[in-house]
């Protein structure tokens, strides 16, 4: 069979040979007009079934990857997130409410409105802010004027209230008596033997009745280690009329230094010296008292051999003809009180009174033979 012989199929374009009534590959019935038919063949596109499998295989994941990467733009994944094994439960710590402190109130103020005033002839901010107990910037503040703060006659301005002073609250306040007594100042002193209230009261420069009423006393006698007030606001000057700050505190007891307690002096010593540690620096009219007592002449009768002087220094040597006579050694007891100068007797001899706490006592043996004193011609 020739190409010019043959016709084609017009479903799937098919060659057929004359006589043919069906397509062998569709199945088309052929009709005359289409056997006879001699009109050019038209051009048809075929695929193989496993091409044509594989191109929709193709397009499938190229759509899938499209649609995976939009949906990755719009809903962004979270953060990686790998859960680790089945997830324990924590117990959660419940939380006991705590009481809450409570402040005592503060109290306020409610601002209140401004006063409305119409300005009259011969007004100025600053009477006007006198009148209402207010400043004239607050004047000038509320009304937007200027720094000159002028006024017209029949304008209204606003003036605010004055601001209230919120009251504190209550304190304890002390009666005139005890505010008195709370600030006189005060020094706490403890007797020492052979003290007396009258020097007590000398030493510090304060009346024996000022002292007897703050200690509650009926009488002048004080007994040793008994504590006392002194009310050093009753302090009075020389004269005794005006009470006065300045006067200064005791001094200490002196420190003893020499001779040690209990040593021995021959007639090899002519003279004994003591010394002491100084217990600041002396004021006029005030010096130690030095006493030394021989208690042997004492103990046997013989008398009262004692000596008493005032110095300045922190040493003071034993005249020689204090020795004792005889080559029995005598017992010295000996003893540092610092003192002030009050006044002097009826016979012009000074007078004084102590100015700190007295020194412990220290005992030396003193032995030898004094020179016997050569009579008057």
């Amino acid at each position: 069979m020739t190409e010019a012989s043959a016709s084609l199929c017009p479903t799937c374009g098919t060659r057929f040979s004359p006589g043919s009534s069906r397509c062998v590959v569709c199945g088309t019935e052929l009709s005359g007009a289409a056997q006879g038919s001699t009109s050019p063949p038209r051009r048809q596109v075929s695929l193989d079934l496993r091409l044509a499998l594989l191109l929709i295989a193709v397009l499938a994941i190229v759509s899938a990857g499209l649609t995976f990467a939009a949906s990755r733009t719009i809903f962004p994944a979270a953060a990686d997130e790998t859960p680790t094994g089945s997830p324990t439960p924590t117990a959660t710590q419940s939380l006991t409410p705590s009481a809450t402190p409570t402040s005592s109130p503060v109290p306020t103020v409610t601002p209140r409105p401004p006063i409305r005033y119409t300005v009259v002839e011969g007004d100025t901010c600053g009477g006007i802010a006198f009148f209402f107990d207010v400043t004239v910037r607050s004047i000038i503040a509320i009304n937007n004027l200027g720094t000159e703060c002028l006024l017209s006659v029949g304008n209204e301005i606003l003036v605010p209230h004055p601001t209230p002073t919120v009251t504190p609250e209550p304190t304890h306040t002390l009666a005139p008596a005890e505010a008195t007594e709370a600030a006189c100042p005060k020094a706490n002193y403890t007797v020492v033997a052979n003290d007396s209230l009258f020097a007590i009261a000398q030493n510090y420069n304060v009346l024996m009745q000022s002292i007897k009423d703050y200690n509650g006393l009926v009488s002048d006698t004080v007994f040793e280690g008994q504590r006392l007030i002194i009310p050093l606001c009753e302090r009075l000057t020389v004269g005794g009329a005006t009470p006065t700050p300045t006067q200064p505190p005791p001094y200490p007891a002196p420190n003893l230094l020499l001779p040690r307690d209990g040593e021995p002096f021959t007639l090899a010593n002519d003279s004994v010296s003591l010394q002491w540690a100084s217990v600041g620096a002396l004021r006029d009219a005030e010096f130690y008292r030095v006493s030394v007592v021989d208690v042997t002449e004492q103990m046997i009768g013989s008398g009262s051999k004692m000596l008493v002087d005032y110095v300045t220094d922190t040493k003071y040597i034993i005249p020689t003809n204090f020795r004792p006579a005889g080559s029995l050694p005598h017992v010295i007891r000996w003893w540092i009180e610092p003192v002030r100068l009050s006044g002097t007797s009826a016979t012009g001899e000074p007078r004084y009174s102590p100015a700190g706490a007295r020194s412990i006592r220290r005992v030396f043996t003193w032995s030898g033979s004094a020179e016997a004193p050569t009579p008057p011609p």
